[in-house]
């Protein structure tokens, strides 16, 4: 094998969705030099943000010096192309990127919106997390997040049994356990 072919890594895309919200802060933490940092150092090559309805831009970058390429778009018809070329997808808490997610069995991180109110969406994520099908997160410990990952002690998640997940809801909504 030849110098060039030892130095060509395998792509391993990061993908980031907000899905149809706008979630600026977590675009601009996944935009920071932090945690592309910690992305690249971890194995990824390129970072692909869908920034839904928001208005920070990410600085775009082809990745050709060593760094991550990055690239950005608002919407897509279906973002389960997306979800399932990544290696590691990224998302906000919406409890359909996250079943997606887990159904195509990719690691996930959640970050959990702080900015909304009322955030049953934090409750399915931490307890999702509990569970050890993804890992929760912070805008703020996002990057720690990525840095202590460790990504083989994800369960798979059996999408078979709604009980768990009903269970949840119910205590959400007060309703006495069985």
């Amino acid at each position: 094998m030849g110098e060039a072919e030892d130095s060509v890594k395998p792509k391993r895309v990061v993908f980031v969705t907000v899905g149809t919200t706008c979630f600026d802060v977590l675009v601009k933490v996944v935009d920071s030099q932090k945690v592309k940092d910690e992305l690249l150092r971890r194995g990824y090559t390129h970072l692909l943000i869908q920034m839904g309805r928001g208005s920070y831009l990410p600085e775009k970058s082809i990745g050709d010096d060593g760094s991550l390429a990055v690239d950005y778009f608002t919407f897509s018809s279906s973002i389960a192309d997306h979800l399932r070329s990544a290696s590691l997808v990224i998302s906000h808490a919406g409890s359909g990127s996250i079943f997606e997610t887990l159904r195509l069995g990719k690691p996930l991180i959640v970050v959990v919106n702080e900015d909304l109110m009322d955030n049953h969406q934090s409750e399915l994520a931490e307890e999702l997390a509990e569970r050890k099908h993804l890992y929760c997160a912070r805008p703020q410990t996002l990057h720690q997040t990525i840095a202590s990952m460790d990504l083989e002690s994800l369960l798979p998640y059996s999408p078979g049994d709604a009980t768990p997940v009903a269970k949840l809801i119910n205590r959400f909504l007060g309703f006495p356990e069985d």
